[in-house]
């Protein structure tokens, strides 16, 4: 059967409490393979393993355990490795590069922070901010909504300045709150979000990053935040 790799740490981590299982139904127990100055966090992998929520969250449970106690090079959910041996080669060859990200990470949390636009307070936002719009979209409502051409350039116009207010916000949202982090690493572009990015954090400073966040409400109130975290810091790693 196939490994299952949840993460990496050092040799000298405590490891988890006794009997904890991780993914598959029965939950598979996870267990230790130590080759050097490393360890490995593993299970037997289940076959045809899927990303159910039970398997997401037993994957981050692992980790979220391990962490508490020590540096945890996290891998994604469903890393999957031939056998135990194989594992083992890894860990030997790469000792190096794993025991520098291990002391890169240590003592330091993910928070992912997500932005969007409340679209009426934006739309009020970009109205108050632009006199050319404003004076379109009161001449507009003055002629009883105006006519069709008018409507559309006052849209296409307004999309434009939405748009261009886009990517100001996403440079805020990084801007706002890298001062609170040690590190940054946006995440993949995808649509319905104006920022992804993900902040390594100390877990001293935990509060001072929601301190930031709270500040970067007040001062810009048009966006709608999504924070998750702590988490593993997946981003951080290669």
């Amino acid at each position: 059967m196939s490994t299952y790799v949840y993460g990496i740490t050092r040799a000298a981590h405590p490891g988890l409490p006794e009997r904890m299982g991780g993914v598959g139904d029965p939950p598979q127990p996870v267990r230790l393979i130590r080759t050097g100055e490393l360890t490995a966090l593993v299970s037997e992998s289940p076959e045809n393993l899927r990303p159910k929520r039970r398997d997401l969250l037993a994957h981050q449970s692992v980790l979220s355990e391990a962490g508490a106690s020590g540096a945890v090079l996290p891998m994604r959910f469903g890393s999957v490795s031939t056998d135990d041996e194989a594992v083992s080669t890894v860990l030997a060859e790469r000792e190096k590069h794993y025991l520098e990200r291990l002391d890169a990470l240590e003592g330091k949390v993910e928070y992912n922070v997500k932005a969007t636009h409340d679209e009426e307070a934006v739309l009020h936002h970009v109205l108050a901010e632009n006199a050319e719009l404003r004076t379109l979209n009161e001449a507009n409502r003055a002629a009883g909504g105006g006519s069709y051409e008018q409507k559309l350039q006052l849209g296409e116009r307004v999309v434009a300045a939405v748009q261009q207010r886009e990517q100001q916000d996403a440079q805020l949202v990084r801007e706002a709150l890298e001062g609170a982090s040690v590190d940054v690493s946006p995440g993949p572009e995808s649509t319905g979000w104006l920022a992804n990015v993900s902040f390594l954090v100390g877990r001293e400073d935990a509060a001072s990053f929601s301190d930031a966040v709270d500040a970067l409400q007040r001062e810009a109130p048009h966006l709608v935040l999504q924070v998750n975290g702590p988490l593993p810091p997946y981003s951080f790693v290669e």
